[in-house]
């Protein structure tokens, strides 16, 4: 129990320290929060005492309003795959505003845009946009229970598709949910989900996937998981959806297309329209089809921002400029690199932690063994995730509270060695609070 105590002492000096550092964010929280419930309109980003502001970012480097300086190792939780100044997303930023905003109509870029997307996702044959990956994942659940006219969905531990769609380990679902029937299954647990699905055959209308868990914990979906899921599916006539907002940036044609698995729909988000608020969604053509307008019985889907003018220009130039091929390979081998770096680390200090991903997307976890799902990583101690958050931000390392990390193209090779320089800090200076193998 002595361990336990001297953590809870080396929390507190963490928290104290990191009010005393940070006095302006403490005004411009108490200021917020006389007009946003706790300070916050994203109760993500909230961390007691208080969140810090941000002011600026630029390349891989963010400043907060104290004036401090921060590697960006967050990238916006994947959605800030670019950096925060890339030129070509100023550049058609520039161009798209020159052109004006919000015409009320049709733009080719939506178009432009939208093949870009269909070449590259070998799921999707036809695509439609809204305005983020909750959206997104909202509209091609409700299209895929009315193409089979079904009622139930599954869905998997520790997942999060979006604010409405969140399903945390150990926990209830998210009161916050929208009101589908749901049934919950155990990520990366082959048979149990079989079972289920036979079980619902008849009601079961749509089984959403994340390729690998994001917000339940950076932990990779295993291919004979996902084949599985894609057997089942097929076999009893049910839509599988692959929720890519985040990994579809692991691989050039996502996870779907690293790991030859073809869901019947996927989801997309974050990162594709250069930072902008962002969401779309597709699948086969006969699934698809019900959205067409052209059809006189087809769903109504409409939404003022779905075709802006910003994000359908950006995106387009996203696409075929920036996150090429090459570029996200490039990027995902650096971040293997990285993790594996990391690990090695870990494992010569005798310390029971991991970090797991693929690719530019990882997290910490304080537990030994494979991490297979969520409930096996909620063994982690959450006062440890935030003694290294705390250490991270001391350092200089902008990461997610939850110890999460998503890698950017801005990144160099000199910003990844003081990540790994920050975390190796942190077990030699608490090494003797951390568990052991």
């Amino acid at each position: 129990m002595q361990n336990a105590a001297d953590l809870d002492t080396a929390l507190a000096e963490a928290r104290r320290n990191y009010a005393s550092r940070n006095p302006n964010s403490l005004r411009a929280f108490d200021a917020a929060a006389e007009y946003l419930p706790g300070g916050s309109t994203r109760t993500g980003l909230f961390n007691s005492p208080f969140p810090l502001f941000i002011e600026r970012g630029k390349d891989a480097r963010l400043w907060d309003v104290d004036g401090k300086c921060y590697v960006d190792a967050l990238g916006e939780y994947t959605a800030g795959l670019l950096g925060h100044s890339n030129p070509v997303v100023l550049r058609t930023l520039r161009e798209a505003l020159e052109s004006g905003l919000n015409f009320g109509g049709h733009v080719q870029d939506e178009a432009r845009f939208a093949k870009l997307i269909v070449d590259r996702f070998p799921s999707i044959n036809k695509v439609r946009f809204s305005n983020s990956g909750t959206e997104a994942n909202v509209s091609a659940i409700a299209t895929a229970l009315y193409s089979k006219g079904r009622s139930k969905v599954m869905v998997f531990e520790g997942a999060y598709h979006g604010g409405s769609l969140s399903f945390p380990v150990n926990a209830a679902p998210s009161r916050l949910n929208v009101p589908y029937d749901f049934v919950q299954a155990p990520y990366n647990e082959i048979q149990p989900a079989i079972d289920l699905i036979r079980a619902n055959s008849d009601t079961l209308g749509a089984v959403i996937v994340e390729p690998m868990l994001g917000a339940g914990g950076s932990i990779p979906g295993e291919k004979q998981f996902l084949s599985a899921l894609r057997e089942e599916t097929t076999r009893h006539g049910i839509v599988l959806i692959f929720d890519e907002i985040q990994t579809s940036r692991l691989a050039p044609n996502g996870m779907q297309g690293y790991w030859g698995i073809t869901p019947d729909m996927t989801t997309l988000g974050k990162y594709l329209a250069g930072g902008l608020s962002f969401g779309a969604f597709g699948g086969r053509d006969d699934i698809m089809a019900l959205l067409d307008p052209r059809k006189p019985s087809s769903l109504v889907l409409s939404g003022t921002f779905n075709n802006n003018s910003l994000g359908m220009r950006v995106g387009a130039a996203v696409l075929s400029e920036v996150v090429t091929a090459p570029a996200l390979e490039r990027l995902t081998a650096r971040g293997d690199n990285l993790r594996q770096r990391l690990n090695v680390m870990l494992q010569r200090a005798g310390v029971a932690a991991q970090f797991t991903g693929f690719g530019s997307i990882m997290g910490i976890h304080f537990v030994a063994g494979h991490l297979r799902n969520a409930r096996a990583a909620a063994a982690s101690d959450p006062r440890l995730r935030e003694l290294f958050y705390l250490h991270m931000l001391e350092e200089g390392i902008w990461i997610a509270r939850r110890g999460m990390m998503a890698l950017s193209l801005a990144l160099s090779d000199d910003d990844l060695d003081k990540v790994f320089a920050a975390v190796e800090s942190f077990v030699d200076r608490w090494n003797h609070l951390l568990p052991k193998r």
